[in-house]
């Protein structure tokens, strides 16, 4: 019995044995700390400043606008430059911005269009930032580890949505807001310093792209391949309206349990404990499959209901465990699947469309939920991404069993890029 706890613990852990992505996987748990206390100020600032829930989804949507409009760019700049000199600008970038809103709300200059322009700004770099550290963790630990490095990368990053928020909530409270964003600019410095750290010629660096990238090159590939095909349109309709928890909790704290900015760190914190045990639960495993990510998705979905309706604070904080531990299973599954099944050198630009339905589609959902927050009802708010999930992993469930239904969606005949080889219907 102890072997087998052994093993498992081996296989779960396995990809920290590299030093490349043990740096990473140390920088990215001290900085994302930081972004997460980020992303609870930032929203209470807005909240504290006007009161409403439109604003709120007016800054998520800024936030998120150019991560939909840039990412394949950013996807095409990730296959065609070193990404950790890409990474290092953009963490750069992403400090001093958070550094000027703290020094702005300290000084008590800041004004609602300045945080605008401000979250404008980190979309913009993180349309980016992200398909590149997606795509730079196969870099670190090579495809074999792939899986393992995602779970666990995604899984220090729930830890951090527990110590963030944790932390944002004490901060407010007793320090001032300005400090979380102070804090948060001065932790990107964790990063800059790990990737400088790392030793280049351990990085398993795919050939890069050469040729000249077009706008929709990745969009067309994705849908060029089935398996690919369903696991963007599911993310696009769940990314759109249930992963929109920077709107739809701080309202549901503040009007739904007439709570304070801790009432909702305890939310957000609730959803990252859960994503710490789904990542450790899922790490270990070695393959995943189309039927498993809409079972995920299917439990998302029914946990995201269930905070939406239940009585109180407490209980909606323990089944925000739930939705972290089914969320972490689903994203991680759905990015391996994503990334295998693509070939190195598209990576970044079926990365970038990943983004963009994962975080880009919040510029649309955002505004929805917002509003339907405000003016309906916050527990509508997030019981409408709890629906929506439901029936894309529906979707999803149709698709696998009659793959004819996946093939309405299908692009193939205007796609540019042909694929010979017959794909796997049940793995990637």
């Amino acid at each position: 019995m102890m072997k087998r706890v052994k093993t498992v613990g081996r296989d779960a852990f396995s990809s920290l044995q590299i030093r490349n992505f043990r740096l990473y996987f140390i920088g990215q748990g001290l900085s994302v700390s930081g972004t997460f206390m980020q992303a609870v100020a930032l929203p209470w600032l807005v909240l504290r400043m006007t009161g409403s829930g439109t604003a709120l989804g007016v800054v998520s949507a800024l936030q998120f606008l150019p991560i939909l409009l840039f990412a394949p760019l950013g996807g095409a700049i990730a296959d065609r430059f070193p990404k950790r000199n890409l990474i290092v600008f953009t963490q750069c970038v992403f400090g001093i911005l958070a550094l000027t809103l703290g020094v702005l709300v300290l000084t008590d200059l800041v004004r609602l269009w300045m945080v605008y322009v401000i979250a404008f700004c980190l979309g913009l770099f993180a349309a980016l930032d992200s398909p590149t550290r997606h795509t730079f963790i196969s870099e670190l630990v090579g495809e074999k580890g792939l899986k393992n490095a995602i779970t666990l990368n995604s899984g220090i990053m729930n830890v951090a949505r527990i110590v963030g928020p944790t932390i944002a909530g004490i901060l407010i409270a007793e320090v001032g807001i300005a400090s979380c964003f102070i804090l948060n600019g001065l932790s990107y410095v964790a990063v800059i310093v790990m990737l400088f750290l790392m030793r280049k010629e351990e990085l398993s660096v795919a050939e890069r792209d050469s040729g000249k990238s077009r706008y929709f090159d990745g969009l067309r590939y994705i849908f060029s391949k089935p398996d690919l095909r369903l696991i963007f349109i599911m993310v696009a309709v769940i990314g759109t309206l249930a992963y929109e928890f920077q709107v739809s909790l701080p309202l549901l704290a503040k009007i739904t349990f007439g709570g304070d900015a801790r009432s909702y760190a305890a939310l957000s914190s609730a959803f990252g404990l859960g994503a710490v045990i789904g990542g450790l639960l899922f790490a270990g495993k070695k393959h995943v499959d189309r039927i498993g990510l809409v079972r995920l998705a299917a439990l998302f979905g029914v946990s995201l209901l269930l905070v939406s309706v239940s009585p109180n604070h407490a209980t909606a904080v323990v089944v925000m465990v739930a939705a972290g531990i089914f969320s972490i299973g689903f994203t991680s599954a759905g990015n391996t699947m994503m990334q295998l099944g693509s070939t190195p050198g598209m990576r970044g630009r079926v990365m970038a469309f990943w983004s963009m339905a994962m975080m880009g589609s919040t510029a649309i959902g955002g505004p929805i939920v917002g509003w339907i927050g405000e003016h309906v009802g916050p527990r509508y708010g997030l019981g409408l991404g709890g629906l929506v999930t439901v029936l894309a992993a529906f979707y999803g469930y149709l698709t696998v069993l009659r793959p004819r239904l996946g093939s309405m969606f299908s692009f193939e005949r205007i796609s540019e890029i042909a694929d010979d080889e017959p794909d796997d219907p049940k793995r990637v």
